[in-house]
């Protein structure tokens, strides 16, 4: 009899993907058959994150499930171009410039492999194998530590040639909050994330005595007027962006993501934001459906297709 709990012997299975998920937290590999995680392991991102470091525990992590595996694909943070990385976010990842990343854990691995920033692979996956299956224009936004996201236009996956493909996170919105500073309510302009991401309401709700983001949207959940001021100022913001991209680029489904963005109150108020804009601008908001697992099954997907 076989163990309810056993992993499925993926050598039956000898066209399983691996994938690999690069984090500033966690570095995470697994096996994917038939748009599903069969098998996983994960190690916390060496510290600091150097290249020869983080590729090493990539290397070792993955090592494992590698002969199971057909082809490798790679989500990792940073603007990812032809397979090279370069960090966004340079106090994560000191010295990500221009590593050719894809290149170095295929050779590793033995295996053809292709690399997507995280957030594109996970609306990849969402696209493929979740929420956005049957959409020509679909969006992922995943509102977490930061904001992330990606576009499929047409069917295809928006990949631009500098790696800058949807940095949702960083469009440009009026500040409304700078730690210690008040500034007015359309008052000098910043990146979106730095207003709407869970970083952003954990320094919020600390200042209103909260001691993180999930217990202010807690309290806002519960009828608490101040939280509800900022948990709603940062679904508002989502919203607009969400419209303006219906504007420009004619995305009909958004998928939500992240900590903050699979919270059924955060999807409230975005569609609630949203009834304010004419019909045109109002896309479907849904949950993304795959979980933290929308990236590793999109990097997995992604690759087989370059194959």
């Amino acid at each position: 009899m076989t163990s309810p709990n056993a992993q499925p012997d993926t050598r039956l299975h000898p066209t399983a993907l691996l994938a690999l998920d690069i984090g500033g937290t966690s570095v995470r590999a697994a096996l994917i058959g038939d748009g599903r995680v069969t098998e996983r392991r994960e190690t916390r991102t060496p510290k600091p994150a150097s290249p020869d470091a983080v590729i090493a525990a990539a290397l070792d992590l993955a090592a494992p499930l590698a002969g199971h595996a057909s082809a490798l694909g790679v989500a990792c943070a940073g603007a990812v171009a032809g397979g090279r990385v370069t960090a966004t976010a340079t106090h994560t990842f000191p010295g990500w410039t221009d590593i050719p990343l894809a290149e170095r854990l295929g050779g590793g691995l033995n295996l053809p492999c292709a690399a997507l920033n995280d957030a594109r692979a996970a609306a990849w996956g969402e696209f493929a194998a979740g929420a956005g299956r049957g959409a020509g224009e679909f969006m992922f936004i995943t509102v977490s530590t930061g904001v992330g996201a990606g576009l499929v236009l047409g069917g295809r996956l928006h990949l631009a040639a500098n790696g800058l493909d949807a940095e949702l996170g960083f469009v440009s919105v009026p500040a409304a909050w700078s730690p210690g500073v008040e500034v007015p309510a359309l008052g000098p302009l910043g990146p979106l994330e730095f207003e709407t991401s869970g970083t952003a309401l954990g320094e919020r709700a600390r200042a209103l005595g909260h001691p993180d983001a999930r217990a202010l949207c807690d309290a806002a959940e519960a009828g608490d007027a101040v939280a509800e001021t900022v948990y709603l100022h940062s679904a508002a913001l989502v919203a607009w962006k969400i419209a303006d991209l219906a504007a420009l680029l004619g995305v009909t489904r958004v998928a939500l993501g992240g900590s903050v963005g699979l919270r059924p109150g955060y999807l409230a108020r975005v569609r609630e934001t949203l009834t304010h804009f004419p019909a045109r601008y109002r896309p479907e908001v849904v949950h993304a459906e795959l979980g933290a697992d929308a990236g590793l099954i999109g990097a997995a997907l992604w690759a087989r297709g370059q194959g």
